[in-house]
């Protein structure tokens, strides 16, 4: 089971370095939209961390051996689902307004930071 966890947690860490990835691109330009790569990591983040809880229960324990946070996997999971719908509603415009841009990747880095530095 533990090899099954390491593969979600590798598709995870590929979700997000996608969504940021695409959204740190675009970082000099005007126009800004939420292209193939953020919209896909952000689908990738919420199915593979719904995942990476599942089997952090089958397991019997969190990452560091310790029980699962439930408030941390629930303020990561509202976070991430927000950047979905963000990235959902918006991913068929011609661009999106720099609210909406930098609010998915300002949440995007606070998942990040929840995740590292969240004991």
């Amino acid at each position: 089971m533990e090899i099954v966890r390491d593969i979600v947690l590798f598709g995870h860490l590929l979700g997000m370095a996608s969504l940021l990835g695409g959204a740190l691109v675009q970082m000099r330009g005007k126009d800004r939209v939420v292209n193939a790569a953020m919209f896909h990591g952000a689908v990738t983040q919420v199915v593979s961390g719904v995942l990476l809880v599942g089997t952090a229960y089958a397991l019997d324990e969190g990452a560091d051996g310790a029980e699962v946070d439930n408030a941390k996997v629930g303020v990561k999971a509202v976070v991430a689902v927000v950047v979905l719908a963000l990235c959902w509603t918006h991913r068929k415009s011609a661009t999106v307004s720099e609210t909406v841009f930098f609010a998915i990747l300002g949440l995007t880095l606070a998942n990040v930071a929840v995740a590292v530095f969240w004991p």
